[in-house]
């Protein structure tokens, strides 16, 4: 089985390393397409052996319309190639647990179904964790899990990934298939390493706050603060053990899909749990 991993990225050199060595493990480098925003000799550097292409970066008005538009057709095109291909943000990295097989197994059984959706999760830093490495999993273990961040992330066939779903014809929105399949997870990065957070961040608003059209919203305007209201918020809910806390959110986000018929769109209810939990130690396999 062929598979390969799409992301888009600007800066954030920090995930966008994190994302190259998780992905070139499972998949090889050369199954890895980077599209950098704007000319960036850092990211190839980040990336040997992966292709990177680079779009103009001169007009943002747009953007997330824009660049939703363009990767659709870029993962349409690796389809050609590849058996399944793998989008996800370069802060996003997906984890199967090996006792349910890993991806070629998983994606074996999903073969009917033209995109998957797996269990979204936050991985947030702790004041009394250790100094992040070239490794993530082996010092962040704070967890919550994300209906917002349980995303349409893999495909089989052409279709049109969008606001963490998938775009569907009206006449199909209420057949289009939807699976979640068990032991498969998303894990966003964004708040495991906060120094590069605020640098993030810090571009963010300057994008969000400038006056092209069409700009991602009130999360990159105010992105200092959206996430300070994120990290009290996580410090906050209680602990469970993984095994619950897990089998809570799976029940719930695997079950029954929202069916947008305003936006066309299917994906994961973007739900928010209140707890958080503590990762198991298979994920340090992925170191």
């Amino acid at each position: 089985m062929k598979i390969c991993a799409l992301t888009m990225a600007y800066k954030d050199y920090w995930a966008l390393g994190v994302w190259y060595r998780h992905y070139a493990r499972l998949l090889g480098p050369q199954a890895l397409y980077v599209v950098a925003h704007g000319s960036d000799p850092e990211i190839e550097r980040i990336c040997p052996g992966a292709s990177v292409v680079t779009i103009p970066r001169d007009d943002l008005s747009h953007f997330d319309r824009r660049r939703a538009d363009m990767l659709n057709a870029f993962q349409a095109g690796l389809l050609e190639s590849y058996d399944w291909v793998i989008r996800t943000d370069v802060d996003e990295l997906i984890c199967a647990d090996p006792e349910l097989g890993g991806l070629d197994q998983i994606f074996s059984q999903a073969a009917d179904y033209p995109v998957l959706t797996a269990l979204g999760l936050d991985l947030v830093e702790m004041p009394d964790d250790r100094a992040l490495s070239d490794t993530v999993f082996s010092s962040r273990k704070n967890a919550s899990f994300s209906g917002h961040y349980s995303k349409a992330f893999a495909l089989s066939r052409p279709a049109n990934l969008a606001l963490h779903g998938t775009r569907v014809k009206p006449r199909k929105l209420q057949g289009f298939p939807y699976l979640m399949p068990e032991g498969l997870y998303l894990v966003h990065v964004k708040y495991a390493n906060l120094e590069a957070l605020r640098q993030v961040n810090s571009d963010r608003m300057r994008i969000g706050n400038s006056a092209a059209k069409g700009l991602p919203g009130t999360g990159w305007r105010e992105a200092d603060a959206d996430a300070a209201r994120f990290l009290d918020g996580f410090a906050a809910k209680p602990l469970l053990p993984w095994g619950r806390a897990r089998a809570k959110a799976y029940r719930v986000l695997s079950a029954v899909p929202a069916r947008s018929e305003r936006l066309g769109i299917v994906k994961a209810r973007a739900l928010k749990f209140p707890f958080r939990t503590t990762l198991p130690d298979w994920f340090e396999k992925f170191d």
